[in-house]
């Protein structure tokens, strides 16, 4: 017996809850694009392969460009 009414008494809340009300019989208009998320999208940093075929070199008299026993390599210069 007090199974019986310990399983109502649990289920009570639930059966009162179900039934219908007024609000529930209101027309429920939802509107799904109201707040679009902006996307940022970040730069796209590019590079390009250049040939440098020198480098500069410290000598007495300053700087001196330097052709001369010098390997030519290539450098990623942001375009």
């Amino acid at each position: 017996m007090k199974r019986i009414l310990l399983g109502t008494l649990l289920a009570l809340p639930f059966a009162i809850s179900s039934f219908p009300s007024q609000a529930s019989a209101a027309q429920i208009i939802a509107k799904p694009n109201v707040h679009k998320v902006a996307v940022v999208r970040k730069p796209v940093v590019r590079y390009q392969r250049k040939l440098i075929p020198a480098h500069w070199e410290t000598v007495r008299r300053g700087n001196n460009w330097v052709r001369i026993r010098v390997p030519a390599r290539y450098v990623n210069v942001r375009v």
